[in-house]
């Protein structure tokens, strides 16, 4: 699962931005508005960072079953960083 998400070739999850992106984004219920709100960001930029980890990883995170499988990788990749 690792490999396929978070392996050495995908560095979205040793990236700070990204995780304190994540988190807050499933803080509040994947809303991407209140999100960004909450980070101080403009909505498209919150849309900007989401695209890329899609990009990367091949996971939309706004739909609810790609979101768990990155807050599973976030959780399983907490202690390599």
């Amino acid at each position: 699962f690792l490999e396929e998400i978070a392996s050495e070739s995908h560095s979205w999850w040793r990236d700070a931005e990204i995780r304190e992106t994540l988190e807050m984004f499933f803080r509040m219920n994947l809303n991407v508005s209140e999100t960004a709100r909450q980070l101080f960001l403009h909505r498209n930029t919150l849309i900007y960072r989401l695209d890329k980890l899609k990009q990367e990883t091949g996971r939309y995170v706004r739909q609810f079953e790609e979101a768990m499988l990155i807050r599973l990788a976030l959780f399983l990749t907490a202690h390599l960083i």
